[in-house]
């Protein structure tokens, strides 16, 4: 079984230029008409400032972006990713070929934006949790062809990550459950087929379920859209089992209600909006003006 991506420097790194190829096919085409106007021997010095406080995350894909189109070019980072930036900070500055760097823009900004959102955003749910036991935790809710990236993200801004597909861990739904005929049937049709994967987690609407699922011997249950008082009552029956499983909440979940559900005792609060709705933050590169 194909286990989850591991994250490191060198599979980041190679994940962001295989986003960025695709990018920069889309927006570049057999050419930018538009930089063909400049000296192609002109070289340029430029900076990009914060146009907001955010959390930075992207430096791979900025690279990857202006070094396809100029390999020479030299990048200097201000902040890295995972670090805080103020608003009008400068977080790099590049000097390259002017039409490299003019080509190169949209899509190094347009990933720096995505991914800096999402790494923002995760770490006002994870600040808003702190002093619990629970962690913030991604979903498959993300952007098609741009889930690593802003799973990525997420651990930038000091969240963790689900499962990364269908394929690397077992998360068993309502309809699962019917369709294998029951609680005990499916975790043990899970037990016998995915020995190998990263977890196996099935969700539960109810206290009942709850209990049948520990009885049958689950390890990760996810609570699926319940009220505070069944949510603190969920933790007492599984601290009662010798806090047999690993309790997740999902569904529903607020940053304004977040808090309070932390306070219950769950371990993870799993969390759509994460990489679903995210508002691009606000950056802008300045070239320098040449003589």
């Amino acid at each position: 079984m194909k286990k989850s991506f591991d994250f490191s420097p060198t599979s980041v790194n190679q994940l962001a230029q295989a986003d960025v190829a695709r990018a920069l096919a889309e927006d570049v085409g057999a050419g930018d008409l538009t930089a063909g106007l400049i000296d192609p021997t002109r070289m340029a010095c430029a900076s990009v400032l914060a146009r907001e406080s955010a959390i930075v995350c992207g430096q791979a894909w900025v690279q990857a972006a202006i070094l396809a189109l100029d390999p020479e070019a030299q990048i200097t980072w201000y902040v890295q990713d995972g670090g805080h930036c103020e608003t009008n900070q400068v977080v790099f500055e590049v000097e390259g070929r002017a039409q490299a760097l003019l080509t190169a823009e949209r899509t190094a900004l347009n990933f720096l934006q995505l991914l800096s959102a999402v790494a923002t955003k995760t770490a006002t749910y994870v600040a808003t949790v702190a002093g619990t036991r629970a962690a913030i935790v991604d979903t498959r809710k993300t952007l098609p062809g741009l889930r690593l990236a802003q799973k990525y993200a997420v651990r930038c801004g000091g969240g963790t990550n689900h499962r990364v597909g269908l394929y690397d861990a077992v998360l068993i739904k309502e309809n699962h459950i019917a369709a294998a005929g029951g609680i005990l049937q499916v975790l043990r049709q899970a037990a016998a087929v995915a020995a190998d994967a990263d977890f196996v987690e099935i969700e539960v609407e109810t206290l009942a379920q709850l209990q049948e699922a520990l009885d049958c011997g689950a390890r990760m249950v996810l609570l699926d859209n319940m009220p505070l008082p069944t949510l603190v009552e969920a933790v007492r029956i599984n601290t009662a089992k010798g806090n047999q499983a690993i309790l997740e909440i999902s569904g529903g979940v607020t940053l304004q209600g977040l808090r309070a559900l932390a306070e219950t005792g769950v371990d993870r609060i799993s969390i759509g909006t994460l990489t679903k709705d995210v508002q691009a933050t606000d950056y802008s590169m300045r070239f320098e003006a040449q003589p």
